[in-house]
């Protein structure tokens, strides 16, 4: 019971400095995915292990629905297309191969959120670069110091951890404010 009672004060922490630290910078991710979309552009998501799937979870909440009934909304999470992935990383490299499948994806005025507890994946960085360089505005999603990251993205959301676990868990939190965000600025209700 101490590790799992240590385990939720650990969470609950991370959580509330995440809150303090980051709600701003989260709101304004959300209204640049939402204005991506009132534009007709589109989401580009990736990551590596539970970042990977963090971003097809977020992908998912986009393109089918996140509280209620309405229209898809344009994303794409780069390890959806598994073949492709794989082709990509035989075919060039492993670090290059969500860049080249990034830019063959985002175009000027899309969105990208780019995912990577530590800011410091190759693969993850040369992505966010191809995503800047075809003109898509990178949202990074990291933890530690931000790693390389930090510097590379139009809007850092960096979770005050050191523990993957823990910013993992504010990902997925801070992935699913957004998607209520957007949802509701999209839809919104007269």
């Amino acid at each position: 019971m101490d590790l799992i009672n240590s385990i939720f004060e650990e969470h609950i922490s991370v959580m509330g400095k995440t809150r303090e630290e980051l709600a701003s910078t989260i709101a304004a991710a959300a209204r640049s995915i939402v204005e991506c979309f009132q534009k007709g552009g589109k989401v580009v998501l990736f990551g590596n292990g539970g970042s990977a799937a963090d971003a097809l979870h977020i992908e998912s909440e986009f393109l089918v629905r996140f509280k209620f009934d309405r229209k898809g909304l344009p994303a794409i999470a780069i390890g959806s297309g598994l073949s492709a992935l794989t082709a990509a990383s035989n075919d060039y490299s492993y670090e290059e191969a969500i860049a080249h499948l990034v830019r063959a994806h985002v175009a000027p005025g899309d969105v990208v959120l780019a995912l990577s507890t530590s800011g410091r994946s190759a693969n993850v960085v040369r992505a966010v670069q191809a995503a800047t360089d075809n003109g898509g505005l990178v949202i990074g999603l990291t933890g530690a110091d931000g790693g390389e990251m930090k510097t590379s993205c139009a809007i850092l959301l960096n979770v005050p951890s050191l523990e993957t676990p823990r910013i993992q868990e504010a990902h997925i939190t801070i992935g699913h404010i957004i998607c209520e965000i957007v949802e509701s600025e999209v839809f919104k209700k007269s």
